[in-house]
């Protein structure tokens, strides 16, 4: 095969790649609109409990970025190198 179709087919390849690996994004918004739902139902049920509902709310939600950021990662390993 010709090298330029190869280049052309590599440069494809990682375009798509990247495509796909930014769909861990959607998850991770997903992810963190849920986080946030379920802290305002258990405001709702026991408002009593809210510093110890706002810490475990915190650490899902940083959990919960840290995916969307690392899929963000994985697209730009994949892109340029």
């Amino acid at each position: 095969m010709d090298t330029s179709i190869l280049v052309a087919l590599t440069s494809a390849a990682k375009f798509i790649g990247a495509g796909m690996a930014t769909s861990g994004v959607i998850g991770a918004g997903a992810g963190i609109g849920i986080v946030f739902a379920g802290l305002l139902k258990a405001l709702c049920r026991n408002p009593q409990l809210e510093p110890r509902l706002m810490q475990i709310t915190i650490l899902g939600f940083a959990l919960t970025e840290a995916m969307g950021l690392l899929a963000i990662m994985m697209a730009f390993l994949i892109l340029f190198f």
